[in-house]
C-alpha cells in the first residue's frame, strides 16, 4: 500500500510539474483554439498565418535582446522604441531624401544602434546609473533625435532594393512558380530531418555518458509534436506566397539567440549575474561588462528592428516604435522570464511573442478596438508575473 501511494503522488507531482513547466504552451494552444472558434475559423487562414510571424517579427527580434536584460535582474530597456524611431527615421531620410546607397544606409544604422546600446550599457554597467532611469532618458533622447530627423513628417521609402533585403518573398527555380509554391514544405522537411537527428543524436550521447535523460515517448513524443505543427505551417505558408526573407531574418536571431543562452558559458554569464551578482564578482567573471554587452547588444538589435519595420510598413514617423517596448518586454515575462532575472529562454520568448500575436490578431479579426486589446495585453501580463512571484515564494526563491 505505501508503495502505492509513493506511485501515486509521484504521479500527481510529476503532473503538477508538467503543467506548470508548460503553462505557456498550454495558454498558447489554449488561446489559439478559442480564438479560432470566436473568429468563425478565420485566424486559420493562409495569409493570416502567414502575417501572425511577420506581424510580431519586430517583437521576436527586440524580446531575444531584451530577455539578455532581464536575466541581469530583472532590467528592462525602455528606449528601445525610440531607437526604432530614429533608426528607421535616419535610413528613410537617407535613402529617400538623399539617395544614399542602400547598403551602407543599412551599415551606418545598425552602428547607431549599437551607439546608442553603448552609450546606455556605459552608464548602466561601469558608472553603475539603474537601468530604468537610464533608458527612461534614453526613450525621450531618442525620441527627440528621431523627430528632429524626420522633421516631424512621415517619410516613406519605395526603394525596391532595400525592401527586397527584408520583405522579399523566396522562390527557388524548379520548385516554385506563379501557380505553385513548394519551397516552404521542403524546408520544413529538412528541418524535421534535423530535428528528429537532433533528438537521436542527444539520447545517444547521453546514454553513453550514463546521464539521466527522459522517456523516449517524452522526447519523440515532443519531436513529433513539433514536426507536425511546423508541416501544417509550411503548407500554409505554401497557400501565400510562400518564405519571407523577414521570416528568414526572425528565425536566424532566435537561433543564433537560442545557441548564446543555452550552449556558451558567455551566455551563462547573464544567468550568473541574475541569479547572484555578487557571487558571480567573486568566481572572477566582470559583471559591469555584462551589463555593457547586455544594453549594447539591445541597441544593436533595435537598430535592426528599426530597418524590419521601416521596410515592413514602407514609411516612418515620429510615433514609429510607439510601446513596442511593452512588447517585447511583455514576451519575456509572459513566456517564463522571472522578474527578479536568472532565469528565462529563448523558446519561452518566443511563446510569449506568440501569445501576444494571437491575442492581437485574434481580436483585430473580430473587429475590437485597441484599447481593449491593451486591456487584455495587461491583464496577461499581470497573471504571468503573478504566477511567476507566486512560484519562486512556494520554492522558497
Amino acid at each position: 500500500m505505501a508503495n502505492k501511494k509513493e506511485t501515486q503522488s509521484g504521479a500527481q507531482f510529476n503532473l503538477g510539474a508538467f503543467l506548470t513547466k508548460n503553462s505557456m504552451v498550454i495558454a498558447l494552444v489554449v488561446v489559439f483554439i478559442l480564438f479560432y472558434f470566436l473568429t468563425d475559423g478565420r485566424l486559420l487562414y493562409a495569409q493570416n498565418m502567414s502575417n501572425l510571424l511577420l506581424q510580431n517579427g519586430y517583437v521576436l527580434v527586440m524580446a531575444c535582446g531584451m530577455l539578455l536584460c532581464i536575466l541581469t535582474g530583472g532590467n528592462i530597456d525602455l528606449s528601445v522604441g525610440s531607437v526604432i524611431c530614429m533608426v528607421g527615421g535616419i535610413a528613410a531620410v537617407l535613402i529617400t531624401n538623399y539617395n544614399f546607397n542602400v547598403y551602407l544606409t543599412i551599415i551606418l544604422c545598425l552602428l547607431i544602434g549599437v551607439a546608442a546600446g553603448v552609450w546606455q550599457g556605459y552608464w548602466i554597467g561601469y558608472v553603475r546609473i539603474p537601468p530604468f532611469i537610464t533608458t527612461l532618458g534614453g526613450m525621450f533622447i531618442f525620441r527627440g533625435f528621431g523627430r528632429l530627423v524626420l522633421d516631424s513628417k512621415t517619410v516613406a521609402v519605395q526603394n525596391q532594393a532595400f525592401l527586397n533585403i527584408f520583405t522579399a518573398y523566396i522562390k527557388i527555380p524548379g520548385l516554385d512558380t506563379d501557380e505553385r509554391i513548394l519551397s516552404p514544405l521542403v524546408v520544413g522537411a529538412l528541418i524535421v530531418v534535423f530535428i528528429f537527428y537532433s533528438t537521436i543524436s542527444s539520447r545517444t550521447k547521453k546514454a553513453k555518458k550514463g546521464y539521466r535523460q527522459n522517456s523516449a515517448v517524452s522526447d519523440f513524443g515532443r519531436s513529433i509534436i513539433i514536426s507536425v505543427v511546423l508541416m501544417i505551417y509550411c503548407w500554409m505558408l505554401c497557400q501565400y506566397r510562400g518564405i519571407s526573407v523577414m521570416l528568414v531574418w526572425v528565425v536566424a536571431i532566435c537561433l543564433i539567440y537560442h545557441f548564446i543562452t543555452s550552449k556558451t558559458a558567455f551566455g551563462r554569464y547573464f544567468y550568473a549575474v541574475g541569479g547572484n551578482e555578487k557571487a558571480t564578482q567573486l568566481s572572477g567573471i566582470n559583471t559591469n561588462k555584462v551589463y555593457f554587452i547586455a544594453y549594447t547588444n539591445m541597441g544593436f538589435l533595435a537598430g535592426l528592428c528599426g530597418l524590419l519595420c521601416l521596410a515592413r510598413v514602407g514609411s516612418v514617423n515620429g510615433q514609429t516604435g510607439n510601446s513596442f517596448e511593452m512588447d517585447a518586454i511583455g514576451s519575456c515575462f509572459i513566456g517564463g522570464a522571472s522578474a527578479y532575472g536568472g532565469s528565462g529562454t529563448i523558446p519561452g520568448v518566443i511563446i510569449g511573442a506568440l501569445l501576444l500575436g494571437v491575442i492581437n490578431m485574434g481580436m483585430s479579426i473580430m473587429g475590437i478596438g485597441d484599447s481593449w486589446q491593451y486591456v487584455v495585453k495587461g491583464g496577461v501580463l499581470l497573471v504571468a508575473v503573478i504566477f511567476d512571484v507566486v512560484s519562486n515564494r512556494k520554492s522558497g526563491h
